[in-house]
């Protein structure tokens, strides 16, 4: 330790330490040179390695190579470099402690006040396609161990892990030394790091290394792949690999927003990992999203999305008020589909989102202008259209993603957990699996109008109801606790529509009674899973009526 300060001189202050020793090992090498002229300048000793010791002499510092420290050569293709208790020893020591002190001065090891890590670009490297073998040579070791030892002992050391930060230590070496706030806002920082890091490394492993495994088993025959199975103690490999033991969930903080869901809540939005949602728009025009515009607008991009016709959603509360299709071939076909959505509930449109599966055109533009909305989202605006609509200063408008997808998996919070499943969606829809029950065949028209229907039902919170004419909708009854309610609340917003209208049950009817108010508001045909113990009863209404009613096998509830 000759050469140095006493060190117990140097943390008897313990909120300002000088920095007399560095230890510097970065593979994002932006700023480095900047911050070895600033330590050079303040007669900072710097230890690094391999490529960062050598942009350090380059830029005319001298800087001491961390394998003169540990006496022992950086090896195995640099798999080995800083893992030694001469490195660590100077960075876990707590120089509070009078027996650290004296055991680094038995052990001839100086102590570190400023260490500098990044880690090796693991994400970088899995984005740009790199075999797995190169991935794996990715993963940091040594890095990782520096880190946490020195943001563990950060009333001693400070841990910087980001050039965005170099401007702050620079700073402080400059004011005479590292001060506790700082030492614990970077140590903070720095555990985040490591653990974005495992995660993303965990998710590789999740998504890649399983399925390496199980395709190269099936080459040794059953007799492996049942002893594979006995091991991960699942019924269903496949499921087993969608749903891994640990999961591994990365996401940053984007925005902090005004409020939560209520005034009083404070909420933010994070960024998942290589999401492509609504997250990710961009917002062109109007005031920031608030927790409740964010929530309603994925609602609605759901619902436009499941179609592949120019369809729009109108949504409130994360409920449709109004969704249609149009023919792809008509005259401004998605202007014709939201107003068509819009006449299905002009009341509870008003201050609400809107979604289009298609650029918004001039004339969509016209009629939106006209009508107070909250967010409306879309893959493009014409030029016109957004130059008209950025007049109205309350509306916001969002541009999805060009390669806009919504996740494999859908997560929910509950208290102590979260529940994880597939994402429901309409990839496919094969109407040749519908089993006719009652009633005749429907027309092509009709038949259309019921996939509608029912495509657009998976998109109104349980027990869900959804009358639909012409390709749009026309009444809705959502989320009550009762399908007789929601029934009787689809009628009434139908009004003299429900004649002649289609209709979809996201769920079986338990009982005639739901159906019944449905045939005597003028339905002339419905589909709906079935599956109730009382089906028959259920379909001789539908028979009596002379109405043709189909069960889909299958339901889509939406809580």
């Amino acid at each position: 330790m000759s050469g140095h300060t006493n060190a117990r001189s140097l943390y008897r202050d313990r909120d300002v330490i000088p920095v007399q020793r560095a230890l510097i090992s970065v593979s994002d090498k932006t700023g480095l040179v900047e911050l070895a002229n600033a330590l050079a300048a303040a007669g900072v000793e710097m230890i690094s390695t391999g490529s960062t010791a050598a942009t350090i002499r380059a830029a005319g510092h001298d800087v001491t190579d961390v394998a003169a420290v540990t006496g022992f050569p950086e090896s195995l293709d640099g798999r080995v470099k800083t893992l030694h208790p001469s490195v660590h020893a100077g960075i876990l020591a707590d120089l509070r402690l009078e027996a650290h002190e004296n055991q680094l001065a038995d052990l001839s090891i100086a102590p570190f006040q400023l260490v500098v890590v990044n880690l090796y670009p693991f994400v970088e490297t899995v984005e740009s396609g790199a075999e797995p073998a190169d991935v794996i040579e990715q993963i940091d070791i040594g890095g990782p161990a520096l880190v946490r030892a020195s943001a563990k002992n950060h009333p001693n050391v400070a841990i910087v892990v980001d050039p965005e930060n170099y401007s702050e230590i620079i700073a402080a070496v400059a004011a005479g030394g590292s001060t506790l706030r700082l030492r614990q806002k970077l140590a903070s920082l720095a555990f985040e790091h490591t653990a974005n890091y495992d995660l993303s490394v965990s998710a590789w492993f999740t998504e890649n290394v399983y399925d390496q495994w199980q395709d190269d088993t099936e080459a040794l025959g059953e007799e492996i792949l049942d002893a594979f199975d006995a091991i991960v103690a699942a019924e269903d490999p496949e499921a087993d690999a969608l749903f891994p033991e640990t999961l591994a969930i990365e996401a940053t903080r984007g925005t902090v927003l005004r409020y939560g869901e209520n005034s009083h809540q404070a909420a933010a939005l994070y960024l998942g990992e290589g999401g492509q949602g609504i997250a990710q728009a961009t917002q062109l025009h109007g005031k920031e999203m608030s927790y409740n515009n964010y929530v309603d607008a994925d609602a609605a991009v759901r619902a436009a999305f499941d179609f592949a016709e120019p369809a729009v959603a109108i949504i409130k509360h994360a409920n449709p008020c109004g969704i249609a299709v149009a023919n792809p071939k008509a005259p401004d076909a998605i202007a014709s589909a939201h107003h068509r959505a819009h006449d299905c509930d002009p009341v509870s449109a008003f201050g609400g989102v809107i979604a289009a599966n298609r650029v918004v055109t001039l004339g969509m533009a016209e009629t939106v202008s006209q009508i107070f909305t909250e967010v409306l989202v879309a893959p493009g605006f014409e030029p016109a259209a957004f130059e008209l609509l950025s007049a109205k200063k309350n509306i916001r408008l969002l541009e999805l993603p060009a390669d806009y997808r919504r996740s494999s998996l859908e997560l929910r919070q509950i208290s102590g957990g979260l529940l994880v499943q597939e994402t429901d969606t309409f990839d496919t829809l094969d109407t040749a699996e519908w089993r006719l029950v009652s009633g005749p065949e429907v027309d092509e028209a009709t038949r259309a109008d019921l996939e509608f229907a029912w495509k657009a039902c998976r998109a109104v919170k349980s027990n869900a109801i959804l009358l639909a004419h012409a390709g749009a909708s026309v009444g809705v009854g959502m989320g009550q606790v009762n399908r007789v309610d929601s029934c009787h609340l689809a009628v009434s917003r139908a009004g003299e529509r429900a004649e002649g209208a289609v209709a979809a049950s996201d769920a079986f009817f338990p009982f005639a009674d739901g159906l019944e108010v449905l045939l005597e508001a003028g339905v002339t045909a419905v589909v709906q899973p079935g599956g109730s113990v009382r089906d028959e009863e259920v379909i001789a209404a539908a028979t009596a009526a002379g109405v043709s009613m189909y069960f889909t096998g299958e339901r889509h509830f939406f809580h």
